[in-house]
């Protein structure tokens, strides 16, 4: 097995396999497309679902319990603050975490006195405390002015590194594509955004990037002579980069994925709701999302914004006539189209086969 995935590694690298990832971009747009619509509906139905730190109020946490049955606790509060409705969390095995809007001092001391009674359980096991909204509201004002100085500064950073802003263009948006489908995931699934959580969305951001970057160096490095030879066209090139790439962010998405799988599976199921899930779940589908977008949509996004470029659009139809073998001012090409069409298609060689014959050389 070992074996057989490293030499289809190299056939990726070689060129010997090729995966015409780049040619089927509007496919892969296409699913990103439907992927972010959903997302931004899940964003209004069911919404996101703010947690205390955000939303301010009361949060009471009964710890020790011997049983964490969450309709008690729920009957306890609407006994004291009848037009209250709290949320109720399972934390761990033995405790039971209970968030209500704003109450007064006194509502504050009836509940926890009720959830001691209710619970039977020492006054030391009762914990309460208050959360004001202006906590929350400065919580994310930091967290979008971050995530903006962060967008401005990796653009000017690719575009000066790349020299070239199509590159930045293309990475931005393949990083706004992950950022909504995360936030999506994260409004479907029905847990509370914490500010756990918001650290795993920008976290997420720097993982994107790292990966995407990756991709366009090589990106870079085959099309640095692009415009100086006529066998392949520029999106060839960059669909072969992505090939040679693929192996690595497999295996990077892999080793990435498997501990946070283990934080999220800890976090969720034994530890119950608390900062290791709301972190983990974000950072495990910003991840998942991340190697999907650096390898389908961020190079196949450049490659749309380069063949823009007149030169870019000349080369292409330039290579491409002389694959259908019309005669150019070099000459007539000779059985270059069956060659060429063999040699570049998923699963071909592109090797020296390809290089179309010329009469009168």
């Amino acid at each position: 097995m070992a074996t057989g995935f490293a030499q289809w590694g190299n056939d990726l690298y070689t060129g010997r396999r090729s995966y015409d990832i780049v040619g089927r971009r509007r496919t892969w747009y296409l699913i990103s497309a439907v992927l972010v619509a959903i997302s931004g509906v899940l964003l209004f139905v069911p919404g996101l679902n703010p947690g205390i730190e955000f939303r301010g109020g009361s949060e009471f946490v009964v710890s020790g319990v011997d049983t964490t049955d969450q309709q008690l606790a729920t009957d306890t509060v609407l006994a004291i603050a009848p037009d209250e409705v709290p949320r109720v969390t399972t934390v761990g095995g033995s405790s039971l975490r209970i968030q209500t809007a704003e109450l007064t001092s006194e509502e504050v001391t009836e509940v926890t006195n009720s959830l001691i009674a209710a619970f039977d359980v020492d006054e030391d096991q009762v914990t309460s405390t208050f959360i004001g909204p202006t906590w929350g509201q400065d919580v994310s004002q930091k967290a979008v002015t971050g995530l903006v100085v962060f967008l401005v500064f990796v653009s000017i950073v690719m575009t000066v590194y790349f020299r070239n802003w199509r590159m930045a263009a293309a990475a931005m948006l393949a990083l706004f594509h992950d950022l909504i489908l995360t936030v999506g995931v994260y409004a479907a699934v029905g847990w509370e955004v914490t500010p756990a959580t918001v650290i795993g969305f920008l976290t997420i951001l720097g993982y994107s990037i790292y990966d995407t970057v990756v991709v366009f160096d090589k990106v870079r490095e085959n099309t640095a002579d692009v415009l100086e030879q006529s066998r392949f066209t520029y999106a060839e090139k960059a669909n072969l980069a992505v090939n040679q790439t693929l192996v690595r962010s497999i295996n990077t998405s892999v080793v990435a994925l498997l501990p946070v799988a283990s934080i999220l599976v800890i976090g969720a199921f034994i530890l119950g709701a608390g900062t290791l899930r709301d972190i983990a779940l974000a950072l495990f589908v910003g991840m998942f999302v991340g190697t999907f977008s650096s390898v389908f949509l961020a190079t196949p996004l450049e490659v749309t914004l380069r063949e823009r470029e007149p030169r870019i659009r000349e080369h292409t139809a330039k290579v491409l006539a002389a694959r259908a073998g019309v005669s150019t001012d070099d000459g007539e090409v000779v059985g270059a189209a069956p060659r060429a069409a063999a040699a570049l298609r998923p699963g071909g060689h592109l090797g020296a086969a390809a290089q179309p014959r010329r009469k009168g050389r």
